[in-house]
């Protein structure tokens, strides 16, 4: 083992927290072990040198990884692989005879109103594997008991469930940005232009900065980099998603792309955040009133990114979706993107499928477990979906267009 004398490190650190000395330089390469992946010759004894040093307490690194995606997961089935789904349209009206009856005149009541009925049929599923293999006695030699052999195994199962469910996140995520690149596309795109317009808003793509500066004189009207930092913006977004959920708790066309009588209640209805912007309402918003349940946004779930964290965790980054939409095929990059309103029939997991299958090798004495998972991810887009994000000012959208 390496022994260190560290007595004028631990003098000089009693004399910085003391105030005694200025903050100084500190070489600390000695004395933090950063561990290394094979030991070397010089681990050996320090009274013969030459008796090795051996293994005093083994730690596995078997930290479980739960994953924090928006809960959009459904039902699972057995046979069949067809999700259906079927709906009825709203009937309309006819005039009521009973107050307007004449001498003599008929009244036909053998009439045939048929329903409008429609199904959709969703019958789509990805997979993936991750294959791994296991050996025991070739690693017998590197542990002193069963529990120590025990406890590296787990770890190994424990890796592969954390790529498991990483993936399975990411894949949940990608249900949600399509649907919300379905949105910012049947909203946005501008046919002149051959391009989003991400300087207006709609109905189902809520363009808050855009909101927010129509009412303001123009030394007031913000860029979209400044609106995460204003509380006075801060606090009209967040009584412009308050409001989002009692409109749609409203039967409305005006709520989903498919423009189908629609309404979602309370209790159907899913609200996912970027942190930043949860955040940002706690800080600059709940932080100094006593009401917070007058000010306080709709029940929500928040996540960190909607595709991916950047290199630095940048707003740009986190808040962006870049995507080629399943439906219209049209890619869509979007960077602001705050928050999504949707049914919970309007984005789903469906029929998830988890197994493991194994196969041993008896030649080389080790066995390959397959890790495998199936399910359909779904958008419908005659269910409510709004879109809520920070666009760009005309200026801006100009200035862009120019410099391309």
């Amino acid at each position: 083992m390496k022994v260190e004398q560290v007595y004028q490190l631990v003098n000089t650190t009693v004399e910085e927290i003391l105030g005694e000395s200025v903050i100084v330089k500190e070489d600390l390469s000695n004395i933090v072990d950063v561990g290394k992946e094979i030991i070397s010759s010089n681990n050996v004894d320090n009274y013969v040198k030459k008796l090795v040093n051996h293994i005093g307490k083994v730690v596995f690194d078997d930290r479980v990884y739960k994953g924090s995606v928006p809960s959009v997961l459904r039902d699972s089935w057995e046979y069949g692989s067809i999700l259906e789904k079927i709906t009825a349209d709203i009937p309309e009206a006819t005039e009521n005879k009973s107050w307007n009856l004449v001498n003599n005149q008929s009244y036909d009541q053998d009439v045939f109103y048929q329903p409008t009925v429609s199904a959709k049929f969703f019958n789509s599923k990805v997979t993936f594997e991750v294959p791994i293999s296991f050996t025991e006695l070739q690693v017998k030699e590197s542990f002193s008991n069963k529990e120590q052999l025990n406890g590296f195994l787990s770890m190994i199962f424990n890796a592969v469930e954390k790529a498991m469910t990483i993936r399975l996140d990411n894949l949940v995520m990608r249900a949600i940005n399509n649907m919300t690149a379905e949105t910012l596309y049947t909203d946005l795109y501008d046919d002149v232009a051959g391009e989003l317009d991400l300087t207006k808003t709609g109905t189902k793509a809520v363009n808050l900065l855009a909101l927010y500066n129509a009412n303001k004189d123009t030394n007031e009207q913000l860029e979209p980099e400044e609106a995460l930092l204003n509380p006075d913006f801060i606090r009209f977004a967040s009584y412009m998603i308050s409001l989002y959920k009692d409109r749609m708790s409203k039967i409305s066309t005006l709520f989903n792309v498919g423009g189908k009588e629609r309404f979602t209640p309370a209790d159907s209805l899913t609200t996912v955040l970027l942190s930043d912007f949860s955040s940002a309402v706690d800080v600059f918003l709940q932080s100094n009133v006593f009401n917070k349940e007058l000010t306080s946004l709709p029940k929500h779930e928040t996540v960190p990114y909607w595709q991916g964290s950047g290199t630095a965790y940048a707003f740009e980054d986190v808040s962006k979706i870049h995507v080629k939409t399943s439906s219209s095929e049209k890619e869509v990059e979007v960077s602001g993107i705050l928050g999504v309103m949707f049914d919970v029939n309007a984005v789903g997991v469906a029929n998830l499928d988890r197994r493991v299958t194994s196969h041993y090798n008896a030649k080389a004495e080790f066995y390959t477990n397959y890790y495998k998972a199936d399910a359909g991810y779904y958008n419908d887009l005659n269910e409510n979906f709004v879109v809520f994000f920070i666009g760009e000012t005309p200026d801006t959208a100009t200035d862009d267009n120019t410099t391309d």
